[in-house]
């Protein structure tokens, strides 16, 4: 086992029991968790988002999470992010070395986590989703994981986490354009709300 990844079982362990304290994980769709490398890919409002998320595919999955670069320059904080293959990403430039990480863990079987919408929002279609996750996806040829989880989640409640059928971006002969791009992250987006209960049952958005 890789030094990275006990440290990131050990860490899992106990933020687990402390986040159990006050959300209870209520998740469907680990049917659909594919063996080897895939993008997942979320709705995000919380801070808490990425740790409910990991939670949700469980211990065994060392989930590579995608993070503003802020965070890595916090001093104390930076070298733990690091040892726990997070892979930081600066949302105001083309980070190349964002994507070196990225296909790098995904070459090796690995799974990482991207939020298209590149920031937290309590709304949804409050902004567009960014498309790094689908040209990522088409590049490397592996599957993308929509999951879904509700931007409100009230403390001492359950959480619903969905996750959702896989699917591939289909690598075209011809090169896409920008505006193609963004429509794939659209798709993308849609695919993850189509997964919310309530708006499968018509209640709405949550």
């Amino acid at each position: 086992m890789k030094e990275n990844y006990r440290f990131y079982r050990g860490c899992y362990r106990i933020v687990r029991a402390l986040v159990g304290v006050v959300y209870w994980l209520r998740v469907t769709g680990r049917e659909n968790v594919p063996e080897g490398a895939a993008i997942v890919c979320a709705n995000h409002s919380s801070m808490i988002d990425p740790f409910l998320i990991a939670f949700a595919f469980g211990i065994d999955c060392h989930m590579h999470i995608v993070a503003k670069v802020e965070l890595f320059r916090i001093p104390v904080l930076s070298p733990i992010l690091k040892k726990l293959g997070m892979i930081s990403v600066d949302r105001d430039i083309s980070d190349v070395t964002t994507i070196r990480n990225v296909l790098t863990y995904l070459k090796n079987g690995e799974k990482v986590l991207i939020f298209p919408e590149g920031t937290r929002t309590s709304e949804d279609d409050a902004i567009s989703a960014k498309s790094g996750a689908v040209k990522i996806a088409e590049r490397t040829k592996v599957p993308l994981i929509p999951v879904y989880l509700p931007r409100k989640k009230p403390l001492f409640s359950k959480v619903p986490i969905v996750i959702g059928e896989t699917y591939t971006v289909e690598n075209l002969s011809c090169r896409r354009s920008a505006e193609d791009y963004l429509k794939l992250a659209g798709v993308l987006m849609g695919k993850i709300k189509a997964l919310n209960p309530l708006f499968r049952t018509g209640g709405g958005l949550v």
